[in-house]
């Protein structure tokens, strides 16, 4: 039953639906002709539907969680008695472990990926994301990596040294079998379907909003997972790059954390938690941004302090990159750095406690209507404060100490990790769940699910707290009956299968909604979010009319500044493209059609990962061929159909008193950085630059500690290295050249400056194969030799990722594909490579030049 306005804001009107503002029947079947996927299983696998991959992400997160909740309701029946036998010790290793690394990397993010992908281009007036067919992509391969995760748990041989997977237990010598190899590739394919997943959200915020929709006026759901994502393109690289070293030491013989070579396992601890620490508010922040966004429709008022709470999202993300290292406080760090980073981990509590009082004040000043949803928000609220002060209590080194690997610590993980995120997300479901089916959940039946998940949650962790203070460690599968922890974890398994009912009620709810509930209709609780202002699904292209806006909540504002109909854009798969900050259109943006090509992708990435698990050389080679030719399918030009000239979009049969003379003529798929690609190879450059960073901090990290000789085999020679520098920066001239040349209409000459600029990073790759072949050790031969050959490999495989590139722009050149107006393809190859050349610079400096200044001290 719909939601009834407050008296304090029954002024606020609403406004027409934008989204179906009447349009004649020809239009919208064009529209729906152009945006459908096309029925049957091609569809199902080609299909770049936002909504579509959005119930898919929900849907298989919802699994994974179901297989997490399973094995943690197996452990708790271990745990329920002391002296108990249903599990062995090393069945019990896999267990937590796969128990961790599902709740942590197969669920909570996902889940919100899922809520994001769909409601973003809803809530911020477009018909998609940025790049459909990555969005796909970063599905399917996230769905590879949770199954390549699994593979070998059914064969006892599941990842079992916890989901830090701390090195030197997970080393080769302590744990011999796949188990860890399986985690470490698996770890790897699912940091590529995290920062592609990234990518495509930040670059959706810069440029796929609605006309008038500035940065002001942000709904604040986009915040959180704006912010998350932005941390994922950084963070994810550093956990990516540890596990592959760990899975060269194992593998290829490395001495990255080999303490008889002189590798550090504290390196290990660097890397992943310089990940791990931002990961906990990349599952934190996005579900704060759910409840920011769909509280207030319960409060009847908009979100108190907008401009706090969004400026507390980032806060809170950037201080939670300074703190990685209060996870480490026990490792023997020097007091400084215990004193600096306590002090950074107790401020992250200033901005999350922003957030806290603004959904409070919401409340208070608000009038509550007490449906589902807003007892899961409230609920939240315990849940983050709870977990919060807990949080500030670990902060706190000499309580830290005491508490460290106690269960103390692991209330705290489930607080955080499990109360803050499912809750919101149940609520958030129950919102949306008449955005995603058209019909509402049972109501009655929906509260008491909430009280029993509540009752049962907060039975299950918090006496958590109470078996850590009593000197409980974590990771133990047994205990004796003498140590005072009987009656906590009693009452803990019991909570833990309480919760389990919960989440069953709330399932079966969902069930039997989907087929009996009462249709919701367009906007049943009364919101104030542009998502509300079609239909309920929505159809496949989103609004028919793009909305125009000059509000924060359009559809409480009163008529003059809530959204207005726009432009009906119906010449093909097109989007309107607006500027990064104010949110003015400048560009009309061609979207794809649906494709195979994610799909083939993400299954040929996934055979990949595979070959690599079962050592077939063979084998990686034809899936990297796959790859490649999927690659080459997806990036091959197209000539536009239809009209390539700057036009004025049709504005909407309406009352409107804009005309088209009125709107700036738009260009269509405009070169630059008007092109959605070029914003796409600038968000990669950031995440590579990112990788190369971690990549030279485990250089100088592991230099710094290293007893022996630096580099062992005497300085490094500088002619070689000093002639390729040069080499490489000319090509970038040559590639800058042959851009310029393309604007003059000069096509021959381009093609020639581009052939030139392949022929220098080609005598590139030749000196530096020359000179791997000289030198007198090998990636198993010592650490430099690990680190020199790692470090040269990763960027000759840029290299040779950006020569092929190359090439195939210079064919296209040759054919005519490029003009004044058509260079997109152009603009993003070329800063590709130069990002390649800058990258080299640093690895120069560091690798051949920064020996002799430590030598010289």
């Amino acid at each position: 039953m719909p939601v009834v306005p407050h008296k304090r804001t029954a002024c606020l009107s609403r406004v027409p639906e934008t989204g179906t503002e009447p349009l004649d029947a020809e239009s919208v079947r064009r529209l729906e002709a152009i945006w459908e996927t096309r029925p049957g299983w091609r569809g199902w696998f080609c299909t770049v539907d936002h909504k579509s991959i959005g119930i898919r992400y929900l849907v298989t997160a919802f699994i994974f969680l179901l297989l997490g909740g399973s094995e943690a309701l197996v452990m708790r029946a271990q745990l329920a008695l002391p002296n108990e036998t249903l599990l062995t010790p090393q069945q019990y290793d896999q267990l937590f472990t796969m128990h961790g690394v599902t709740m942590i990397f197969l669920y909570a993010l996902p889940v919100l990926s899922g809520f994001s992908n769909y409601l973003w281009p809803l809530v911020l007036g477009s018909r998609d994301m940025a790049f459909p067919r990555l969005n796909a992509l970063s599905y399917w391969v996230f769905l590879g990596a949770g199954l390549l995760l699994y593979a070998s748990f059914p064969r006892g041989q599941g990842a079992d040294a916890g989901w830090f997977n701390y090195v030197p237990l997970a080393s080769a010598n302590y744990d011999p079998g796949p188990n860890i190899d399986v985690y470490a590739l698996g770890m790897v394919l699912l940091g590529i379907s995290t920062t592609v997943g990234a990518a495509n959200f930040v670059v959706t915020f810069l440029r796929m909003r609605a006309a008038g929709m500035s940065v002001a006026r942000l709904p604040i759901l986009i915040w959180g997972t704006l912010t998350a994502s932005c941390a994922n393109l950084l963070a994810v690289p550093s956990v990516s790059l540890a596990f592959f070293m760990l899975w060269l030491d194992r593998n290829a013989g490395a001495h990255f954390f080999d303490v008889a070579a002189d590798g550090r396992p504290l390196l290990w601890q660097h890397l992943f938690w310089i990940f791990a620490h931002p990961w906990v508010y990349v599952v934190v922040l996005p579900a704060m941004g759910i409840v920011s966004e769909a509280l207030p429709t319960f409060c009847r008022r908009p979100i108190a302090a907008y401009a706090a709470v969004a400026l507390s999202t980032v806060a809170t993300m950037l201080i939670g990159f300074e703190v990685w290292l209060h996870h480490m406080f026990a490792t023997g760090l020097p007091p400084l750095a215990l004193a600096f980073f306590g002090a950074a981990s107790m401020l992250i509590s200033v901005p999350s406690a922003i957030a806290v009082f603004a959904w409070i004040a919401t409340i208070w000043t608000g009038r509550p209507v007490f449906k589902t949803p807003f007892y899961y928000f409230a609920g939240f609220v315990l849940m983050f404060t709870v977990g919060g002060v807990s949080g500030v209590m670990t902060a706190a080194v000499p309580l830290d100490w005491q508490l460290t690997d106690t269960y103390f610590v692991v209330a705290h993980l489930h607080y955080v990790l499990l109360g803050i995120n499912v809750f919101p997300v149940l609520g958030g479901l129950v919102y949306w769940f008449p955005k995603f089916t058209g019909r509402l959940m049972n109501e009655r039946f929906g509260k008491w699910t909430f009280w029993v998940l509540f009752v049962g949650f907060n039975l299950g962790f918090f006496p958590m707290h109470i078996s850590g203070l009593l000197g409980m460690p974590r990771r133990v599968y047994t205990y004796p009956a003498d140590m005072g922890w009987n009656t906590s974890n009693l009452l803990t398994s019991i909570g833990a299968f309480v919760f389990a009912i919960g989440i069953a009620m709330f399932i079966g709810n969902a069930l039997v909604s989907l087929r009996r509930g009462a249709h919701a209709g367009a906007n049943p609780w009364d919101a104030s979010g542009l998502e509300w202002s079609t239909s309920s699904p929505p159809p496949p292209y989103n609004f028919a009319v793009l909305p125009s806006v000059n509000s924060r909540d359009p559809l409480w504002s009163a008529d003059a500044s809530g959204p207005r109909p726009g432009y009906l854009l119906h010449r093909g798969r097109e989007a309107l493209g607006v500027s990064p900050m104010t949110g003015e259109p400048d560009v009309i943006l061609k979207m794809p059609d649906d494709s195979w090509a994610p799909f083939v992708l993400g299954v040929a990435a996934t055979a990949v990962f595979v070959a690599l698990l079962l050592h077939s050389a063979t084998s990686t080679a034809f899936a990297a061929l796959v790859c490649a030719a999927a690659l080459v399918a997806w990036l091959w030009p197209r000539r536009e159909l239809g009209q390539r000239e700057p036009f004025a979009p049709q504005p909407a049969p309406s009352n409107d008193t804009r005309t088209a003379d009125d709107s700036l003529a738009l260009p269509v798929g405009s070169a630059g950085e008007h092109a959605g690609g070029w914003w796409g190879v600038l968000t990669l450059v950031v995440t590579e630059a990112a990788l190369f960073g971690y990549l030279i901090f485990s250089y100088l990290y592991l230099a710094s500690q290293s007893p022996r000789l630096w580099p062992p085999d005497g300085l490094p020679k500088l002619g070689a290295s000093s002639l390729n520098t040069l080499l490489l920066l000319s090509s970038s001239v040559f590639v800058w050249l042959a851009g310029a040349l393309v604007r003059r209409a000069r096509t021959v000459p381009a093609f020639w400056a581009m052939a030139a600029a392949i022929a220098l990073g080609a005598a590139f790759v030749g000196i530096q194969f020359k000179e791997w072949h000289e030198r007198p050790y090998g990636l198993s031969s010592n650490l430099y030799g690990s680190l020199y050959f790692t470090i040269t490999g990763f960027h000759m495989a840029h290299v040779i990722a950006g020569l092929i590139m190359l090439c195939w722009l210079a064919v296209w050149i040759a054919r005519g594909y490029f003009d004044g107006r058509r260079d997109a393809a152009l603009n993003i190859g070329g800063l590709y490579w130069h990002f390649v050349d800058v990258v080299w610079l640093f690895i120069f400096s560091v690798l051949y030049l920064s020996p002799y200044w430590m030598r010289d001290r």
